[in-house]
């Protein structure tokens, strides 16, 4: 979760720069010196000691007279002269003068309250009694205000709306409420007087906003970012109002039409036409029906006599049909989905029209401006079943959805874009990793910045963890994966024997420390030839160095992480891991050295359960890091036969249930992994003899020590054939090539039942013999 300190993303510091310049250049960001001067003059005519000062009538004409230009009210929505520009200062126009709890009508003159819909007169004793609640409320609001310390963090402003809800529900609940104290601490709150652009615009920042509703709560963040950028906040909501405009929905539009298995699939005709379409074509043209009063229902009947949709069906899908052709306005962001697959995004640019051309059977149709992306998937999936849905589940789908659009757009056509001397491919930094352990791992990457795979020996973690990096490395670098990069491009990964690449790699063990991984004094000859001890960098000090000069990703892979003293090697600088505190500056205590850990840097490790079970990890790690746990996956293995005789994947659930039900409550994380099985290039082995030498050598060892020389559970494990339990010895004559039938007998004796399965049969059928060539006729 994002909080104060989270750093803005670069390619979104650098929007907001270019906005930033063509502001200034235009002249619509006031001097800071002006900026200044207005908030004094602001203070000085509405602040608490005036309002304090004030009673009776003419407290209530100088706080909510609207016909009086020196009215508070008419000073926070209407004043703007060069005295000073209200609307610079956010906006609060809009509805009725009620949303200020009160005002003078112009009409009767007399003061009114109430709901627009049922107003009532009020006696100017009451009138007055409401405008000394408002000030007292607002002198309220300002002694808290007052108490907020400079570059308080989220629990702090947190605490601060609910203390304004508690003691000035009746304005710092509203917007003119929240405007006048934006106003007496500029430093301390933003000028977005409406919730709704504060998501908006953290969204639009790529941050989550806080789960707490508010006009107060995500003041700190927009306070830390105008730090970040090194503006005032008058110039930061300025730029933000600039690039991220008024808030928007976001749509998930379905781009197969009519049933499973013969759905007609219409998104490269919306991509092609600049357009987002739905079904539903004996409708006709829906635009009078969108100009009447009852459109759901207009459209529900039409539904049932030309669908025959039952009740309850045609309601729900009218309602798609009028989200798409009424309430999806323009500049929402339309997802082209195929089921969980989003195949582009787009920003809609026109109304609602009725086109009979291809493809006929999607005529509803929104212009669309299509931002072609790579295949992805929302973080949280909704909508999977329903053609038009709004997204509204989680603020991460959000936030995923304004990341993709930072990218380059991808060409509609490769070969028209070939990349030139002259022009250089784009590079698409947003290439989402296909498969589950990949593609989780890329998303706890995303959000948290380091993880850890944990598991039985065998499972793969080592292999995914180091894939996965260099696939990250290559496509921070080069938008590809790093299968597709050429020799050059790998060696700028991996290195080249005398400089470091983007991905470093270290094993943890008892006595690697805080000297190998961030920095100590390491012994060294002196050019004289004595004994002298050096500063010296560690691994991830260096790379934390590097990093910070480069736009580049990254990635440190540290295997066997829990075999290290986690809190020994990583010191003070376990907490500048969190997402939060990247880019945050420390003082290195050995070399008096600035240190902060870069946003740009991700960190995976790899952790043996064999070893240690994860719940013994230190509890700081646990909270900064994500996990995924990688067991047995037997179907890697699925068909496999080793010697013609050995169904492997059977034979490894087999083991493995023998191994959990006598080895005891830790068994589970003792399990074979299925990487035992597998050759270097990730094929299942099939040779017997190399089968035979991976049991002997690694598999059997392995037990050996998870049994702790309890050869009984040993032999109930392995079976009697391959152990004897009396004389507490594995048969090792049994794996010499000679006795290959004996050894194929040991490893199916303990599940006989294992070769009379349907499956294992199946996989077990002879190789039928290829048909000898016919002889070649004579000459």
């Amino acid at each position: 979760m994002p909080t104060i300190d989270s750093p803005l993303d670069q390619r979104v510091q650098q929007s907001l720069r270019t906005c930033y310049e063509s502001l200034l250049k235009r002249g619509e960001l006031m001097t800071k010196e002006r900026l200044s001067e207005c908030y004094a003059l602001f203070r000085e005519r509405f602040g608490p000691e005036r309002l304090k000062s004030l009673d009776g009538e003419v407290l209530l004409n100088t706080m909510h007279a609207h016909g009086n230009q020196d009215s508070l009210v008419y000073w926070l929505e209407f004043k703007s002269d060069a005295e000073f520009p209200t609307r610079q200062f956010g906006s609060i126009a809009g509805g009725s003068a009620l949303k200020f709890g009160l005002y003078k009508s112009k009409d009767s003159g007399e003061w009114m309250a109430g709901h627009p819909s049922n107003q009532v007169t009020l006696p100017l004793a009451d009138a007055i009694a409401i405008a000394r609640k408002h000030r007292d409320q607002l002198i309220a609001a300002v002694a808290v205000m007052q108490d907020l310390p400079s570059g308080a963090d989220d629990q702090a402003y947190l605490a601060l709306q609910n203390k304004l809800d508690e003691i000035a529900p009746d304005v710092c609940r509203l917007a003119w409420g929240h405007k006048y104290v934006s106003l007496l601490f500029p430093d301390k709150l933003d000028d977005f007087h409406v919730e709704s652009f504060h998501r908006h615009n953290l969204i639009k920042l790529l941050q989550l906003p806080p789960s707490q509703p508010g006009l107060y709560v995500s003041a700190g963040r927009f306070v830390s970012y105008a730090n970040q950028m090194g503006w005032p906040m008058n110039h930061l909501t300025a730029v933000l109002n600039e690039r991220n405009g008024t808030p928007a929905k976001y749509w998930r539009i379905g781009t197969k039409l009519g049933e499973e298995g013969n759905a007609q699939d219409v998104w490269p005709d919306m991509k092609a036409g600049g357009y987002a379409a739905i079904g539903w074509p004996k409708l006709g043209d829906l635009s009078s029906v969108l100009a009447s009063d009852k459109v759901k229902e207009s459209i529900a009947e039409m539904l049932t006599k030309e669908y025959d949709y039952v009740a309850n069906v045609a309601s729900r899908k009218a309602g798609e049909i009028r989200n798409f052709a009424k309430e999806m306005d323009e500049n929402d962001v339309v997802l082209a989905a195929d089921g969980e697959r989003i195949l582009g995004i787009g920003r809609v640019k026109g109304p609602y029209r009725f086109e009979t051309t291809q493809p006929e059977e999607a005529p509803h149709r929104r212009q669309v401006e299509w931002h072609t992306t790579p295949e992805w998937k929302l973080p949280v999936t909704e909508g999977l079943r329903t053609t038009v849905w709004k997204l509204r589940k989680d603020d991460g789908n959000f936030v995923a959805v304004e990341r993709q659009l930072l990218e380059p757009s991808l060409p509609a056509s490769p070969t028209l874009v070939a990349p030139t001397p002259t022009q250089p491919k784009p590079v698409n930094k947003n290439v989402r990793l296909e498969g589950i352990v990949p593609g989780k791992l890329q998303a706890i990457l995303e959000r948290k910045g380091q993880a850890i795979l944990y598991g039985p020996p065998g499972t793969g973690k080592t292999y995914w963890g180091k894939q996965t990096a260099l696939d990250l490395s290559a496509i921070g670098a080069f938008g590809c994966l790093y299968a597709d990069l050429t020799a050059e491009q790998k060696v700028t990964v991996n290195g080249d024997g005398s400089n470091s690449g983007l991905l470093r790699c270290c094993t943890f063990h008892p006595a690697f420390g805080y000297e190998d991984f961030i920095e100590g004094y390491r012994p060294q000859k002196s050019t004289g030839g004595q004994l002298v001890f050096e500063m010296r960098e560690g691994i991830f000090k260096k790379l934390c160095r590097d990093a910070t000069a480069s736009d580049e990703k990254f990635v440190l892979l540290i295997d066997e992480i829990n075999r290290g003293d986690i809190p020994r090697i990583f010191g003070e600088l376990l907490t500048l891991l969190e997402k939060n505190k990247r880019g945050q500056e420390v003082i290195l205590p050995l070399s008096g050295d600035k240190f902060s850990v870069p946003a740009n840097v991700l960190v995976i490790g790899t952790m043996n359960t064999a070893d240690r079970s994860i719940a013994l990890l230190d509890t700081a790690l646990r909270r900064r890091f994500g996990f995924i746990e990688l067991m047995p996956d037997s179907s890697t293995l699925a068909g496999a036969i080793a010697g013609e005789a050995i169904p492997l994947a059977q034979w490894l659930d087999a083991l493995n249930s023998r191994i959990r039900e006598h080895i005891g409550k830790d068994a589970r994380n003792l399990q074979i992994g299925h990487a035992y099985l597998m050759d270097d290039n990730g094929k299942p082995v099939t040779d017997f003899a190399t089968l035979s030498r991976i049991i002997a050598e690694d598999i059997v060892p392995l037990l050996e020590e998870y049994c702790y020389e309890d050869y009984g559970a040993l032999a109930e494990i392995l079976g009697g054939a391959m152990v004897d339990g009396d004389r507490q010895r594995v048969r090792e004559e049994i794996f010499v090539p000679a006795r290959r039938q004996d050894l194929i007998q040991a490893l199916l004796a303990p599940t006989p039942e294992l070769s009379t399965t349907i499956e294992a049969v199946a996989q077990l059928a002879p190789t039928p013999e290829p048909e000898d060539e016919p002889e070649e006729p004579a000459k």
